[in-house]
C-alpha cells in the first residue's frame, strides 16, 4: 500500500505525441480535493487506481520501460526486411 509522501517513478507518455514515454519521478500525496492518496505529477493530482504502472526504484522502472518499448538490433531487423 501506498502512502502520502513516497516517491515512486512511472512510466509517462506524452499525450501529444503517444510515441513518447519517458521514465519520470512523482509523489504520492494527499489531493486536496478528495483528500484521497493520490499520484501527484506534473502539478496534476491523479487518483490511485489500476491505471498506472508505478516503480519504486528508477531501476525498475526503466527494466519495464526496455520491455516494453526496446526494440533491440535483431528485432528490427526482422521489421524491415532485414535491413538495419
Amino acid at each position: 500500500m501506498l502512502s502520502a509522501g513516497e516517491s515512486v517513478f512511472v512510466i509517462y507518455r506524452n499525450p501529444h505525441t503517444q510515441n513518447v514515454a519517458t521514465i519520470q519521478e512523482a509523489q504520492i500525496l494527499q489531493d486536496p480535493i478528495s483528500h484521497q492518496p493520490a499520484l501527484f505529477l506534473y502539478d496534476h493530482y491523479y487518483p490511485l487506481d489500476m491505471d498506472y504502472a508505478m516503480y519504486s526504484t528508477y531501476e525498475e522502472a526503466e527494466a519495464a520501460y526496455e520491455d516494453y518499448f526496446y526494440v533491440d538490433e535483431y528485432n528490427a531487423s526482422s521489421l524491415d526486411g532485414g535491413h538495419v
